[in-house]
């Protein structure tokens, strides 16, 4: 038994040495992260792990706790971990022997030695176990690739909580700048109701024309006619937010005003920590680990298997005085020769599949970067965006109030408070946009750094 196993390993070695060598990822994949951003924020603080809460809406982060309990792709993506997990089970089962337990009987007719028909009842229950070395680690590669694959489900799983966190904040966030934006055109068009009736108390007792008139009304009618739209808007928010939350669609409670929401300060996170913070680069990480196992598991389809078998049971017939014990050892081993290039094949796809995965974490590595990248410097610039925008404020409500005065003194038509009119509504609104897209792109800001380490 001893010389038999011995000829077995020594004729598996001396086949192994006909697979083929594994080839490296491609060079070009790799990914060098530079020492600093592009732009500097100035102050930036550590990300906390419920870094939503910072923007000081109790509503926000309810909805935020609310969406990545219950929304549809985080149960989803919760589902996929548990399949990968089942996969890496089942896969950890291929370095175990396999046992079983079976019964064999039935009932013969056949001529007997002395020429004469005899009938028999034989049973024969018997115990089956086999085992396949894993003498190359085709298996042991195979049981790699489930834990990556679990690995990258896992961090998928994160990659899907944080983007619906993201959006939860972000989505509220716009709801209460649409709430922002009613109150300007209620407020504007307020205005625009008294100057139509101050035109229309001068076209009555004959002081000024019908023309005036007209024009106010046209200017009331035109800001009127933005507050339903604005309105199926915000209905329309509402309904995705809920969604989001994982309920059906219906209104959403606000916990504040617009401009009660706080600004934190920009999340402070170097190039290089973004590879280890953000859940969809070690989810593409570990695709490439998991394609690497593949690729193992592939050429070691090229090398012989060994498989030991052993039986054990008894016979039992009506033929036989005692039961008989019978038992049997065994083993094989069998290296492919030809298999019309199916092998080849096999490895140059999971070959190809391990440079898709390679070439894929580059690509996310790169946008990753530049996600950060253009947050920042979109921060940056906002806030002289911001402070263009009071100032250019200040002054077209100073030219409004000049232009009313001018205008019910008799010295300037009404077309000049008309234009002043619609110079601030565009400016007021241009304001809760700037302030929103503040507010939006520091949530997208801490999503893009990853949030919180975990």
């Amino acid at each position: 038994m001893r010389r038999a196993s011995l000829y077995l390993a020594t004729s598996a070695l001396f086949l192994s040495a006909c697979a083929p060598t594994l080839q490296d990822a491609p060079p070009g994949t790799a990914v060098v992260t530079p020492a600093d951003w592009r732009t500097s924020l100035g102050v930036a603080v550590p990300v906390e792990t419920h870094w939503w809460e910072s923007f000081g809406d109790p509503q926000l982060s309810r909805l935020v706790e609310q969406a990545r309990r219950n929304n549809p792709d985080v149960q989803l993506a919760a589902a996929r971990v548990e399949e990968a997990r089942a996969t890496e089970r089942g896969s950890r089962g291929l370095l175990l022997p396999a046992l079983g337990v079976g019964v064999d009987g039935g009932i013969r007719r056949e001529v007997s030695p002395f020429g004469r028909a005899q009938e028999s009842v034989a049973v024969q229950p018997a115990f089956r176990a086999s085992y396949e070395v894993d003498l190359f680690g085709k298996n042991a590669a195979r049981i790699d690739a489930a834990e990556a694959g679990v690995a990258a489900s896992v961090a998928g799983a994160e990659a899907a909580r944080l983007s619906v966190t993201a959006a939860a904040a972000s989505g509220y966030i716009t709801l209460l700048a649409l709430d922002a934006r009613l109150a300007v055109l209620e407020q504007t068009l307020d205005a625009r109701g008294q100057a139509r009736k101050f035109a229309r108390d001068r076209a009555e007792v004959g002081y000024t024309s019908q023309l005036e008139l007209r024009q106010a009304e046209a200017e009331y009618q035109a800001t009127a006619q933005l507050v339903p739209q604005l309105k199926a808007q915000i209905a329309r928010q509402e309904n995705a937010l809920a969604v989001l939350t994982g309920r059906l669609p219906g209104e959403i409670e606000r916990g504040g005003t617009f401009n009660d929401l706080r600004a934190p300060a920009p999340p402070a996170a170097l190039p290089s920590e973004l590879l280890r913070r953000r859940p969809d680069i070690a989810a593409a990480e570990y695709r490439i680990v998991a394609a690497d196992a593949n690729m193992r598991a592939a050429r070691a389809d090229f090398l012989p298997s060994i498989d030991l078998g052993a039986q054990a049971g008894v016979a039992l017939s009506d033929l036989l005085a005692n039961p008989i014990g019978i038992w049997s050892l065994g083993g094989s081993i069998l290296a492919p020769i030809f298999q019309g290039g199916r092998l080849e094949a096999q490895l140059e796809g999971a070959t190809a599949q391990r440079d898709q995965a390679a070439w894929a974490y580059r690509s996310t590595v790169l946008n990753a970067l530049r996600e950060v990248e253009d947050r920042m410097a979109v921060l940056a610039h906002l806030g002289e965006q911001e402070t263009a925008l009071q100032a250019q404020r200040a002054a077209v409500a100073d030219a409004l109030r000049h232009a009313r005065n001018r205008y019910r003194a008799g010295y300037t038509p009404y077309i000049e408070q008309v234009d002043a009119q619609r110079a601030l509504l565009g400016v007021e609104l241009s304001l809760v946009q700037t302030r929103a897209d503040e507010l939006t792109t520091l949530v997208g800001l801490y999503q893009a750094v990853g949030g919180a380490p975990g």
